[in-house]
């Protein structure tokens, strides 16, 4: 056997051997890929259908009868930290209160719930969007930088009355809402 003879034979032979441990590898990336896809997708499906991971609850047969979310409680209030809390109730097909002021330039804490269904908070312009949903209490932090209002549309399809469920956000100067502020417990769209 010549010497060019077995090295084609030796050199096919290696080829193959490369060709198989290339698929061989193929397979483990795409094996891989698919592996950490799946994990992400339900990592996220997780996320996505879990409460917040601090959980406050509520009744809501009594919720706009007792505690935190009374009429009396809604709207928006000065914290002595200087920071702003906002109470907010979503029943079929309204917000209570309609209207929310809040300051520019301020940390907002709003503090929101349902009484009957699922509903959702989304403020036009901003990424504030959260679920209300009856029985948890959500609460997000949100700040505005300019005046100006800002469309508050329920975004969770809550029964044939959904699409009339709408309310605004009102930001206000800083030093206008601390006026008013001291005027009034609640800040309220009516006193502006």
């Amino acid at each position: 056997m010549s010497q060019q003879q077995h090295t084609s034979d030796h050199g096919g032979q290696g080829s193959n051997v490369a060709k198989r441990a290339e698929q061989r590898w193929a397979f483990v990336a795409v094996l891989m890929l698919i592996l950490f896809v799946g994990l992400a997708a339900g990592a996220g499906i997780h996320y996505m259908v879990m409460p917040q991971a601090r959980v406050e609850t509520t009744d809501p047969r009594t919720v706009a009868i007792t505690g935190e979310f009374v009429e009396s409680n809604l709207g928006s209030v000065a914290e002595p930290d200087g920071s702003v809390t906002v109470r907010a109730l979503g029943q079929r097909y309204s917000f209570t209160p309609s209207c929310i002021v809040v300051p520019a330039q301020t940390p907002v804490r709003l503090r929101a719930t349902s009484a009957d269904v699922i509903h959702g908070i989304l403020i036009e312009g901003t990424n504030v969007n959260t679920m209300l949903i009856p029985g948890y209490v959500s609460s997000i932090t949100m700040q505005f930088r300019e005046s100006g209002e800002h469309l508050m549309p329920c975004q969770e399809f809550c029964s044939v009355g959904h699409e009339g469920m709408w309310g605004k956000v009102r930001v206000i100067d800083k030093a206008a809402f601390t006026a008013a502020a001291a005027k009034a417990k609640r800040v309220t769209c009516a006193e502006q």
